[in-house]
């Protein structure tokens, strides 16, 4: 059998496929990556009930543990951080990933009181749904954070995706459902306060 324009059979196979993907409204043959995950273990919580560690475990995460390891164009997730996340930090997030710093709550100032690489990003209000800080705001585990972060730039299956993992998870998405369908929909600091404003 010959193929067009000299083709290999391989080749006309996956332009087949990739016009039958088109023709049925299925999107481009390669699918835009998702941001990638990092967690930074400080190893300052029960090991038992730290998220971080499970995300690395069932490799959803990659592990850091220092934080000379921490990509330096990679956006970094601290309550402390000058500016909020936004949905169009979704392109930055593309290129150089997210980062959760797993630390204890009652350490959190002095650990994110170091330089820290990376872009530093602050998530907006949102209510913890983890057993340890039930519906208290702002105090979020790291797999909160980070699929926090992922739903607001727009990778809601990949912020599912890591809440899975936890029997809780799917409540922290309940908790949250309005809020954080707002927040994926503003385009400025400013609207991102008003959004804020009318949830808290």
């Amino acid at each position: 059998m010959s193929y067009p324009n000299g083709a290999s059979r391989a080749g006309f196979r996956a332009h087949s496929i990739r016009s039958t993907r088109t023709l049925l409204g299925l999107g481009s043959f390669t699918s835009a990556a998702a941001p990638r995950v990092y967690v930074l273990l400080l190893q300052q919580d029960d090991p038992k009930k730290c998220t971080a560690a499970k995300l690395s475990k069932f490799r959803l995460a990659l592990p850091l543990h220092r934080l000379r390891q921490v990509p330096r164009q990679a956006i970094v997730l601290s309550p402390f951080a000058d500016n909020v996340l936004l949905p169009n930090d979704r392109v930055h997030s593309i290129r150089s990933g997210f980062v959760a710093i797993d630390c204890s709550w009652e350490r959190v100032g002095e650990v994110l009181a170091l330089r820290l690489p990376g872009l530093g990003r602050r998530l907006p209000t949102l209510l913890a749904a983890n057993p340890t800080n039930y519906a208290k705001p702002h105090k979020l585990s790291s797999v909160e954070a980070l699929a926090a972060a992922l739903y607001i730039v727009g990778f809601k299956n990949e912020a599912t995706k890591l809440l899975s993992l936890f029997k809780w998870g799917e409540t922290f998405l309940t908790l949250n459902a309005e809020p954080l369908q707002a927040y994926s929909l503003v385009t400025t600091p400013e609207t991102m306060q008003i959004a804020e404003s009318q949830f808290f």
